[in-house]
């Protein structure tokens, strides 16, 4: 069984981590830059921006900040689910000033987009050859396109979501899954509210003390210089709460207080080997340790990323009680709060700097915004406490599915 907190400067690149002592530099992953975006409402300060405007400031953002020659990336990955195609990666790595040697990849897996595009350039430099990528997730709900199918008369039928699975498997709503979820797991409603009051509380404190900065790449919009997230709300107290009506379900539990909203955001991290890592002389960076995606009932797909976790934590020998840092997508607190127990987490425990009940939910964007908020955690760690803490990013997915990824930090050039 591995340890969560491995010592920084004790041996390998994961220090006294047995599993890793053989490690072959040129085929593991490593993350050595991570920024996103203000996560903000949907139609509200960031609505006149189109996914290639909120991910192309990040893009090149990342390159200079980790002072890349931008005709040495090797693809750009991006995950987008509700976009209008056309792949926004390669259209951002363009506007951002990419050369146009280097190509681009759009990821739709929902939201697991962005998680599954990280995951994808993990594996790409686990094939060998020290390849650097850009990797993420964007997502612009208030510029989508409005979709519709054509009907047999060539009219237009326009829906609001796109069908996740084949109807006998019940394609529940979101939010119909997250009431599913609260009901088959006994998940209470005043465990819901407490948890999501929590993480609009962490939000703000986090805030506060300049630790979400640090990761925001500034946008403008309409003139307007947007720096900061807007969800979380200092005024939300337990007994405002408790007066939230369920909104999915007759007499349910899951309200708009204890749900996610929608958002714009945009998220992207540098990976390489750490071969190449290290002789691009990077600091620091989150090694990417394996990624896991796995399917369940549609009808329970917010259990989805325990699922994954649980494979994932399993073929490593770790337990889900020595990961130091959880970074869950928070679309739910029924969902987060199931998929938690099921782990045996404390939820408190899990989005030390609260998540996405607080800062909403960009969809393909989210899973990307997981992994920027790990490393700045793993980051804050290691200086506080000179260990290297192991991080854990989770997505439950529309359609049941979960994808999850183990990564543990480390300092990449001697002392």
């Amino acid at each position: 069984m591995t340890s969560g907190r491995v010592p920084l400067g004790s041996g390998g690149p994961l220090g006294s981590d047995p599993s890793m002592q053989q490690v072959d530099e040129s085929r593991q992953p490593v993350i050595i830059a991570a920024l996103r975006t203000p996560i903000c409402r949907a139609n509200g300060q960031l609505r006149q921006l189109r996914a290639p405007d909120l991910l192309a400031p990040v893009i090149r953002s990342l390159i200079e900040s980790a002072g890349i020659d931008p005709a040495a990336v090797n693809d750009v990955i991006m995950g987008n689910a509700v976009g209008g195609g056309g792949n926004v990666a390669r259209f951002a790595a363009l506007q951002a000033g990419l050369p146009v040697t280097v190509p681009g990849l759009t990821v739709d897996r929902q939201c697991g987009s962005g998680l599954d595009a990280i995951a994808l350039a993990a594996r790409l430099v686990g094939a060998g050859g020290d390849p650097l990528y850009v990797a993420g997730g964007v997502e612009s709900i208030s510029t989508a396109p409005a979709r519709a199918n054509r009907t047999d008369d060539g009219g237009l039928d326009f829906f609001s979501r796109a069908a996740f699975v084949p109807p006998l498997f019940g394609d529940p709503d979101m939010g119909v899954a997250a009431e599913n979820v609260a009901r088959t797991f006994g998940i209470s409603r005043e465990r819901q509210d407490e948890y999501a009051l929590r993480s609009h509380r962490r939000a703000l404190e986090a805030a506060a003390a300049g630790k979400l900065a640090r990761e925001i790449v500034p946008l403008e919009d309409a003139g307007t210089i947007v720096d900061a997230d807007d969800g979380p709300k200092p005024s939300l107290r337990a007994p405002l709460m408790s007066r939230f009506p369920a909104v999915f379900v007759p007499d349910g539990t899951v309200t708009a207080a204890n749900s996610c909203f929608d958002a714009d955001a945009a998220a992207a991290v540098v990976i390489t080997s750490l071969k190449r890592a290290r002789e691009m002389g990077a600091v620091d960076g989150l090694l990417v340790l394996g990624c896991e995606t796995t399917g369940v009932d549609p009808e329970l797909l917010g259990i989805g990323a325990a699922h994954a976790a649980e494979q994932l934590l399993a073929q490593h020998g770790v337990a889900a009680t020595d990961v130091d840092l959880i970074e869950f997508n928070e679309a739910f607190a029924s969902q987060t709060i199931a998929c938690l127990d099921h782990l045996g987490i404390d939820p408190g425990k899990a989005n030390a700097e609260g998540g996405a009940l607080a800062f909403g939910h960009g969809y393909g964007a989210s899973g990307a915004v997981l992994v920027t908020r790990l490393l700045t955690q793993a980051r804050g760690v290691s200086q506080n406490s000179g260990v290297a803490p192991l991080g854990l990013a989770m997505i439950s997915i529309a359609g049941g599915m979960g994808t999850a990824a183990l990564m543990r930090y480390a300092r990449l050039q001697p002392n």
